[in-house]
């Protein structure tokens, strides 16, 4: 690669971007992940070969982690050498996938449930390394937020997403659901819901069925009354009315606020997946039509916001 005028060596230039995904490339279990996805891979007997199943792996990932559309993924390999080098398609290939191959492999995961593979494969890891323990989990769910217009194909909103009020204000999208370890706040479990769903109807099904203890806010009070909640230890957190009314000089009072926060403390953990899925990888708003298509997006991206948030013990290990 030349060097500008002013200097510049393009080609050792260590960039944010070429550093995180120099530090992805580490912790991605690459080979087991395309083992996954191999048996429903087709085989190219006729016509143009297909791409690996490694390059187009490397190029989903890579929209997942800069939030790019299939059309905006074909024209960033056409742009950005560092992506095509990721993708390994910086060896001279006479073609770069385009974006109907990038959408066909993507339909292609969400056919076979490749999603949820993929996240249950990284716990497998993350429980193997000692990094994800079984004893307690958290749970919680944030809103994602849905395109309201209706200014697409069909003229309609997206009948599977729907309003819900948090507050004073409204929303309209989904939410997603989430069991994380109460030790490590890594996720194992993920949900996608309409945004009208009450999370308390789908705590039951975030429990992993090893956990002896469960950490939950306020929104989740009463859900050990229900019927069939399986036997666990259930600390929800007092309601926000109450908890301001206790007198801190009574000694009893004190202690319940002091319980109160050590729940707090640990329940934190489940906001540590949320922001990597909001703030590091930028996903704020969904992209396609449907639960399962949105929803295995999201089970995606929890997936390597485990790897990237167990990195440092992962590169250790």
């Amino acid at each position: 690669m030349t060097q500008l005028h002013l200097g510049l060596n393009l080609s050792t230039k260590r960039t944010r971007k070429r550093e995180f995904l120099d530090e992805m490339r580490g912790v991605v279990p690459w080979s087991k992940l395309i083992a996954l996805i191999e048996p429903h891979y087709p085989k190219g007997k006729t016509g143009r070969p297909p791409f690996p199943v490694a390059t187009m792996l490397q190029i989903h990932f890579m929209q997942q982690w800069f939030g790019l559309s299939d059309p905006a993924m074909e024209e960033a390999l056409y742009d950005v050498p560092l992506y095509r080098e990721f993708a390994g398609l910086d060896g001279g290939m006479a073609r770069l996938p385009d974006e109907t191959t990038i959408l066909r492999f993507r339909h292609l995961l969400e056919t076979h449930g490749i999603a949820a593979q993929m996240l249950a494969l990284v716990n497998e890891i993350l429980v193997d390394k000692g990094l994800m323990l079984k004893a307690g989990s958290a749970v919680d769910a944030t809103l994602i937020a849905a395109p309201s217009s209706t200014k697409n194909g069909s003229g309609t909103r997206d009948p599977e997403m729907q309003p819900t009020q948090k507050g004073r204000n409204w929303y309209f999208g989904m939410k997603a659901h989430v069991g994380v370890d109460a030790e490590s706040g890594l996720v194992h479990t993920v949900i996608g819901t309409a945004a009208n769903v009450h999370d308390i109807n789908a705590a039951q099904a975030l429990l992993h069925g090893e956990e002896t203890d469960v950490y939950a806010d306020a929104g989740y009070q009463g859900i050990e009354k229900r019927e069939h909640a399986r036997p666990v230890r259930w600390h929800v957190a007092m309601r926000p009315g109450k908890r301001r009314k206790l007198n801190l000089k009574d000694p009893i009072d004190a202690i319940y606020d002091q319980i109160e926060r050590l729940k707090a403390g640990i329940r934190a953990k489940v906001e540590h997946p949320f922001r990597v899925l909001k703030r590091q990888f930028g996903y704020m708003k969904t992209r396609y039509r449907g639960l399962t298509k949105n929803t295995a997006q999201i089970t995606t991206l929890f997936a390597l916001g485990n790897l990237w948030m167990a990195r440092k013990s992962l590169r250790k290990a």
